[in-house]
């Protein structure tokens, strides 16, 4: 799977987060919830101050296995925190190296192969941040940028 090394800048992020795990069996459930409630109970709407129109599945606050809890975040960036939909958090995408892939494809099963392949791969990661950020929402033909946060080394 080919991927290219770009250094990002810090992104501000408002969305909705929950902690999970990939061993959990109701995983998927919960960060579909919280794909569905950004959408239907109007929060990406309601989010003051987008940069753009694209969303983000993050993770964050986790360790190196597969096992290990981390916060799984849907939000879209932010030029500034102050004034969001009560409930919702902020946080900050580290600035920093990533390995960066683009996935084509219908839009859950071309993320699920890409994150099977990503597991496998030797990549020098630093399980700082990792996200994807949907560039259309077209679900049969999405377009979707995946970065892992890696060494600077």
């Amino acid at each position: 799977m080919n991927y290219e090394v770009v250094n990002l800048e810090a992104k501000t992020v408002v969305g909705l987060k929950a902690r999970t795990n990939n061993a959990s069996p109701d995983m998927g459930m919960v960060i579909g919830g919280l794909w569905s409630r950004f959408y239907q109970e109007g929060i990406y709407t309601a989010i003051a101050d987008k940069k753009n129109d694209k969303a983000l599945g993050i993770y964050t606050n986790y360790a190196a296995t597969e096992k290990e809890d981390y916060d799984a975040i849907v939000a879209c960036e932010v030029g500034q925190a102050e004034g969001q939909p009560a409930d919702t958090a902020v946080m900050t995408i580290p600035a920093g190296k990533y390995a960066k892939f683009v996935v084509k494809g219908n839009m859950h099963q071309a993320v699920a192969e890409a994150w099977a392949k990503i597991w496998q791969m030797d990549l020098p990661r630093v399980f700082r941040c990792d996200f994807e950020e949907y560039q259309n929402s077209d679900m049969e033909h999405a377009e979707i940028h995946i970065y892992i946060s890696v060494s600077d080394d």
